[in-house]
């Protein structure tokens, strides 16, 4: 589709594993005057395995709202002085991010990851897809409750912002909080700020938890 405006917030379910040789397919749900909806799937050798929809939208000039409430955490490491996380721990994808704890060391378990983290090379990336390949890049944020456990992402939902992500060197800090947890299902916020404290992106979550 020519001319899409900026992408505004996207809605995917993980729905099975996929391997080897996968086949997508995206089509034209609707194309409005102000916002576009594409469909897309992903499907391998044991069938679907991701479906998502991405809704584009322009600027309503004539809207006069302002509201921008998504606040940073209060104690939040300065991105300068983050200790890195080890270059491979976590999953196989791991290697081609660098991450920072950007959160104070605490003996209280609380259901909060908070990380700063970029793409190792994100040249020729489009800012907008380098963001969204790092919006689902924390473990979730219940983790700290239960240590180490097989985990499957179910469904995802992202909001967009910004027409265009803007930051320092790449850098953005990601957080996931979990509200909820019951024999192995759990939901969780999220969010994304820039370097200089703008909030870029919001988000919710659905993961198995099998541990």
């Amino acid at each position: 589709v020519e001319g899409l405006p900026p992408l505004r917030s996207a809605t995917i379910n993980f729905v099975g594993p996929l391997a080897g040789e996968v086949e997508v397919r995206a089509r034209l749900l609707r194309q409005g005057r102000n916002a576009t909806w594409i469909d897309a799937e992903v499907t391998g050798e044991a069938g679907v395995g991701l479906t998502a929809t991405f809704v584009f939208m322009g600027a309503v000039e004539a809207s006069t709202l302002h509201l921008h409430d998504v606040a940073m955490p209060a104690d939040v490491i300065p991105l300068g002085q983050a200790i890195p996380l080890p270059e491979r721990a976590g999953p196989s994808f791991a290697p081609n991010l660098e991450r920072r704890f950007a959160l104070p060391q605490s003996t209280e378990k609380v259901p909060e990851i908070c990380w700063w983290e970029r793409i190792r090379d994100a040249e020729g990336l489009d800012p907008m897809v380098a963001l969204v390949l790092l919006a689902d890049a924390l473990p979730p944020g219940v983790m700290p409750l239960t240590g180490p456990a097989p985990i499957s992402s179910m469904t995802w939902l992202i909001n967009l912002l910004t027409p265009m992500p803007e930051t320092q060197d790449g850098w953005f800090l990601l957080q996931a909080k979990g509200n909820y947890a019951e024999k192995g299902c759990s939901s969780q916020d999220m969010a994304i700020w820039n370097t200089r404290g703008e909030a870029v992106a919001v988000g919710m979550q659905s993961i198995a938890i099998f541990g």
